[in-house]
């Protein structure tokens, strides 16, 4: 049987269209937490703890690196906001405030997560195995690479 997704008035949603500017506009049920002129946010479907909640542009942006320049302070300004009021609310040591960038984007759609987080909540740093650099000169020319980028991104910027 195909999935096929429903709209908040259990009518089929379009192929392809995407769940989370569906949801922005009230067609899809969430739990919102608040509303901003620019972005809403709304608890977690599949929290990893009470409170995980995803805050997402209203207009469908795919990716950190498509979010307009001008809207980059804004947009982080109210991932501050939410990250303190998770942390209060939840009565949490602090949060765990992660993207993803395509992989292992569940949604073609920019979002945030703002985690609760306590001292020995069983959550392990990040979510893959992490690696050492096999040497210094390894670890150096990783950097350099890295700059390298970065000075060609300011220069190549109007």
């Amino acid at each position: 049987m195909p999935d096929v997704r429903m709209d908040a008035a259990g009518e089929p949603m379009e192929k392809g269209e995407c769940r989370f500017c569906a949801l922005a506009r009230g067609e899809l049920p969430a739990t919102v937490v608040f509303e901003w002129r620019e972005a809403i946010a709304f608890l977690d479907h599949r929290p990893l703890f009470p409170g995980h909640c995803l805050l997402i542009p209203r207009d469908h942006i795919q990716t950190l690196d498509d979010l307009p320049q001008r809207h980059v302070g804004p947009f982080f300004r109210i991932v501050q906001q939410l990250s303190r009021a998770v942390e209060t609310a939840m009565g949490a040591e602090g949060t765990f405030v992660a993207i993803n960038n395509r992989v292992s984007q569940s949604v073609p759609h920019l979002h945030v997560h703002v985690v609760p987080r306590r001292k020995g909540d069983g959550m392990r740093g990040f979510f893959w195995p992490r690696q050492k650099y096999p040497d210094a000169s390894a670890e150096r020319g990783v950097a350099e690479a890295i700059r390298a980028a970065l000075a060609a991104s300011q220069t190549s910027k109007p």
